[in-house]
């Protein structure tokens, strides 16, 4: 049995619900060291180990837009694909809490895709979504953090906008901010949250990710395998 098997063999059941239930009542969640110690330790030390020419400056947008654009966000990806250990044991993770969020929400989420992210001293990624409505088919954005030791004082925090939350002209309780710490997870409606990530002070190391509806059209799929 591999470490995939051993690790999501059901055991995440409670970490999904509790997932499922913040969706539901806020639209998003925020779980601190909540991804399995030993899936968190693999990934970190493969994106560790990924040589340099496998990360690509990102850009914004998609196909023919896609532009670098300095202005918005100076970080760099590496597409995950199923050719490592590592890799295979997140996308299973990922399948699992796609299936249990279909089973609890009816969302009809349909695939999923993810990347790497190392944002360097100083890196960001301004306010934006990851989806509008009625142009895309992400449907819940999916962040995991692969820092240890990391301290309010190294800065880089998600900042997650809720526009729901009342402001004052003395307290903003709008904005959400997350540590990037070691295993914790976020997951929220790509739609509905502009977000941002802040420069940090150290190298940053996180995945980003996406569960996609079907826009199939003429029996070809969106997005392709």
């Amino acid at each position: 049995m591999n470490l995939a098997q051993i690790t999501y063999s059901g055991g995440d059941s409670s970490l999904f619900e509790s997932i499922s239930n913040d969706i539901v009542e806020k639209g998003y969640s925020i779980r601190p060291y909540a991804l399995p110690e030993e899936l968190t330790h693999l990934l970190l030390n493969h994106i560790i180990e990924l040589p340099t020419e496998k990360f690509k400056r990102a850009g914004i947008g998609r196909a023919k837009d896609h532009m670098i654009n300095d202005f918005i966000r100076t970080d760099e990806i590496s597409w995950i694909t199923s050719n490592n250990q590592a890799s295979c044991a997140w996308i299973t993770w990922a399948e699992s809490l796609q299936a249990y969020l279909n089973r609890r929400l009816f969302l009809g989420l349909f695939s999923f895709e993810s990347h790497f992210a190392h944002y360097a001293k100083g890196d960001f990624y301004k306010k934006h979504k990851d989806a509008f409505k009625g142009e895309g088919n992400r449907v819940l954005s999916v962040v995991v953090y692969l820092n240890q030791h990391w301290s309010a004082d190294d800065g880089g925090e998600l900042v997650i906008y809720d526009k729901k939350i009342p402001t004052s002209a003395v307290v903003d309780n709008s904005k959400i901010k997350v540590l990037p710490s070691f295993g914790t997870i976020v997951v929220f409606l790509s739609e509905e949250f502009p977000h941002e990530v802040l420069p940090a002070k150290r190298d940053r190391f996180s995945i980003a990710g996406w569960f996609r509806l079907n826009n199939s059209i003429d029996n070809n799929i969106d997005p392709p395998n």
